[in-house]
């Protein structure tokens, strides 16, 4: 049984990988407080990573907003810091970081981008995310630390981020259906994204843990393996919540600029099959379904101090 060492097990992703992890091996997830590998000295890093002696170290904690100085110090620097404490401290242990399709860029319409697509992002945060992924790639290929980079598409599923547009589209549906209005107004790009369950990118990192030393093959795409219009996505969640008014054009959503430079993303996943053993279980349905009920659930619970009824 591995024992994990599991950094950003708060945010989105990062609380269902724990969840996924704790199900089947020995994790331990200090919490941001504790551990805030952006701004702890490598020193400090190192002797974390003696103390947890684990085999397999997940690095789960980024940013998605913020400047290019916050993602270059989330992304690159954490990485980096990664790497030398590994190397260092827990030396044979491997290292997995979360990626993101951002790192590719613009890629042709109807493309499956495979992993060995070039890698040109449009944004800092995308470039801050294949800086990282390259310092892991430069790490495993001289045999400092046995790395593993999931490249990790467009996350969906329950406790989505408030910022993000399925989250935002989310409230706006509850509030149109609790006020009786037949209609919504959300700024919608004309764009195609490949969506996957966040549940399924946590399998995808438990098989991560699991699988035998990849090689070569050290970025892995983790995504459906579809592309869907935003434009049908929204509707499909208006449609699981029951909604049945107009979605129509008004104000753009939080990441319209990025997420506008990007019309099309979809992934080959054939090396997540090949080297992972890993396939996607949820279908989109099942996903906005699993975030409508998370979102209904939090927001029927009642405010800290506050009684209930």
């Amino acid at each position: 049984m591995n024992r994990v060492l599991l950094l950003g097990a708060g945010g989105f992703l990062g609380r269902h990988i724990h969840a996924t992890l704790a199900g089947h091996t020995t994790v331990r997830a200090p919490s941001r407080t504790r551990c805030d590998p952006a701004r702890m000295e490598l020193s400090e890093l190192t002797a974390l990573v003696a103390r947890e002696r684990p085999d397999v170290v997940v690095s789960a904690a980024g940013r998605i907003v913020g400047s290019g100085h916050d993602f270059v110090q989330a992304h690159v620097v954490t990485t980096a810091k990664l790497i030398e404490a590994v190397a260092v401290a827990a030396p044979g242990a491997r290292l997995v970081r979360i990626g993101s399709a951002a790192e590719y860029g613009v890629v042709p319409h109807g493309l499956t981008v495979g992993e060995d697509h070039p890698a040109v992002p449009v944004s800092e945060y995308g470039l801050s995310h294949l800086a990282a992924t390259r310092l892991a790639e430069l790490a495993g290929d001289a045999g400092r630390v046995d790395t593993v980079v999931l490249r990790v598409f467009n996350p969906v599923g329950p406790g989505m981020p408030a910022g993000n547009m399925l989250a935002r589209a989310t409230a706006m549906v509850r509030t149109a259906m609790a006020d009786g209005a037949d209609d919504i107004a959300l700024g919608l790009h004309d764009t195609y994204r490949d969506l996957v369950d966040v549940r399924d990118v946590a399998t995808a990192v438990l098989a991560a843990t699991r699988c035998a030393p990849v090689g070569a093959q050290r970025v892995v795409n983790v995504g459906s393996g579809r592309a869907t219009a935003t434009r049908d996505v929204v509707r499909l969640l208006a449609d699981v919540a029951g909604f049945t008014g107009q979605i129509r054009p008004g104000g753009f959503p939080p990441d319209a600029t990025r997420s506008a430079a990007v019309p099309w993303m979809c992934a080959d996943i054939d090396r997540a099959r090949r080297v992972l053993g890993w396939a996607p279980a949820y279908d989109l349905a099942e996903s906005l379904r699993a975030l409508w009920r998370a979102d209904g659930e939090r927001s029927e619970r009642p405010v800290a101090g506050v009684a209930a009824g």
